[in-house]
């Protein structure tokens, strides 16, 4: 959690390849096999063209991985932004999903420049500061989302409902009259991505889920003739089959791409959506970058403003030709680190074979049944919103258990970034009743010295969340030469668990020095946080 933006661009980020990287295109060829039944389903449960998915990833492997600070991490549609996807369709489109589209894409090209923006004044960081709480709830409420959209895809049923908790309440009518060849692919789809890391198999770890599912699927889907619209009976019941359970791309890629309709991009709807794409993709791709730098092997800090602006560069591309908005995401970055990734030529390259995928065989792309992309993206809303982050959350203390349920629940009743805010809102109100200077939290400054190879940073008043970001710059501005950066939390009469938590990592990233907080002996714990550094306040 160090100012990795500041240290990093010290050093160059790749070294000029001898020869060809023979083994970056070995994983960029593997996180190519998940990538491209994921961005289809991606771009579906968003309600853009399937093919705008491919797009992202093609123009999110190529220019994001050639301009970005983070050589490992893979940029491309990402579930995390699947909510405000839909949401800009739906409400912008007002009925008329295709001029929705064209008008999202309006919003994405503003959001993307205000990316840009954020990069040049070095606001990459802003991420950091969030509570994990908060980012848990927001990642949960967004799985519970899908899993409420997708889940009537994968039964081929078309729900009724629009709203989460609508769709929620839907899924036992959609069970009841589930499509039952239809549920076949997707129940099928769904104990492939369950059961294989269940599997102890050597293969299993190589061959990914996705591969597998497809592998399934496509041959049942062939069987069952899905390209040809036609009837069958079930159980006394008369089931309809057809193209419209298939995936469907354009004759072209010339013909994929679809400009933006700016008539509406500075209309209040608009405005909101802006907002949350520039933050929500903001935060999640800088937390992401974080979390791929903690298990590189070599341990080489990325420069966040550098892939900022590379994210948005490529979004800003991608909303011009009809494709979805991209972050970091993390699940094919981590299966770019486990298949060997060493460079930024793993992403290009990941890239490069979807373009050619798409441009050369999109007949075989247009077999793939939708169940099983809305079965990996059930599997995908699982893991976000899994119960297992719920006990997690629990064990840190009653108040962080609360930032989390009011995220997800205030999420799933109104909007992503209502919910976001009622999280952070809820998070000022507990630091205020428990005594923190309302000054701590509008204009938190640190006191910095310097002895030497050792950083002195006193954080008065509160040790919260605002003190996060002149801490890293203090950090970044300090130089070389830094051995030891000591954090003393004497005189704060609040020390947060998002400010420990961050601390904790910027501990494990700091390239060149070690990182010791002083001051908490003197301090009263408030919650029972398993973990070795808690929150306290003065007794």
């Amino acid at each position: 959690m160090s100012e990795q933006i500041d240290q990093s661009v010290r050093r160059p980020l790749d070294p000029p390849a001898k020869r060809f990287p023979v083994g970056d295109l070995k994983s960029g060829f593997l996180v190519s096999l998940i990538a491209l039944p994921l961005c289809l389903g991606i771009a579906l449960a968003s309600g853009f063209p399937p093919v705008a998915g491919v797009l992202t990833a093609i123009v999110g492997g190529i220019l994001g991985g050639l301009l970005g600070g983070a050589p490992l991490t893979i940029k491309g549609p990402a579930a995390g932004l699947i909510v405000i996807a839909v949401g800009a369709v739906h409400d912008l489109g007002q009925g008329d999903l295709a001029a929705g589209y064209r008008r999202a894409l309006a919003v994405g090209v503003v959001a993307a420049v205000i990316q840009i923006l954020f990069a040049l004044v070095r606001a990459a960081g802003i991420g950091v500061a969030m509570s994990p709480s908060v980012v848990h709830g927001m990642l949960a409420a967004i799985g519970v989302i899908i899993i409420a959209k997708q889940a009537h895809v994968v039964l081929g049923v078309k729900p009724k409902a629009e709203s989460p908790l609508g769709l929620l309440a839907e899924i036992p009518h959609s069970v009841a009259h589930a499509n039952p060849l239809v549920v076949v692919i997707g129940v099928l789809a769904l104990l492939i991505l369950f059961g294989l890391p269940l599997v102890k198999a050597r293969w299993s770890k190589v061959v990914p889920a996705p591969l597998i599912v497809l592998a399934v699927a496509v041959p049942i889907g062939l069987w069952l003739h899905l390209s040809s619209p036609h009837d069958y009976r079930f159980a006394e019941s008369t089931f309809h089959l057809g193209p419209e359970f298939l995936v469907k791309l354009p004759g072209s890629l010339l013909d994929a791409v679809t400009f933006p309709d700016f008539s509406q991009v500075f209309s209040g709807t608009s405005l909101q959506y802006v907002a949350m794409f520039a933050l929500i993709g903001t935060i999640e791709s800088t937390l992401t970058v974080l979390a791929v730098d903690s298990m590189d092997p070599a341990k080489k800090p990325s420069d966040l403003n550098r892939d900022l602006f590379a994210i948005g560069a490529g979004n800003l591309t991608s909303a011009f030709i009809g494709g979805l908005p991209m972050i970091s995401e993390i699940v094919r970055s981590k299966a770019n680190l486990d298949a060997g990734a060493k460079s930024r030529w793993s992403n290009v390259c990941h890239g490069a074979i979807l373009l050619l995928c798409v441009a050369l065989i999109p007949g075989l792309v247009q077999t793939i049944p939708l169940a099983a992309l809305a079965a990996m993206l059930v599997y995908t809303g699982f893991r976000l919103a899994s119960p297992k982050e719920l006990v997690h959350v629990g064990k840190l203390g009653w108040d962080q258990l609360l930032l989390f349920l009011t995220t997800l629940l205030v999420t799933l009743a109104t909007d992503l970034l209502m919910g976001v805010a009622a999280g952070l809102v809820l998070k000022i109100a507990l630091h205020l009743a428990r005594g923190v200077p309302p000054l701590a939290l509008l204009r938190p400054r640190p006191q910095v010295t310097r002895d030497g190879d050792v950083l002195r940073l006193r954080v008065p008043g509160a040790a919260v969340f605002p003190a996060l970001l002149p801490l890293r710059r203090a950090i970044a501005k300090a130089g070389d030469g830094v051995t030891e950066v000591v954090v003393d939390v004497r005189d704060a009469a609040v020390v947060d668990h998002t400010f420990l938590a961050r601390l904790d990592q910027l501990a494990k990233e700091l390239p060149d020095a070690t990182l010791r907080v002083e001051g908490l002996e003197d301090l009263t714990a408030v919650s029972s946080d398993p973990q070795s550094l808690r929150r306290r306040r003065r007794s």
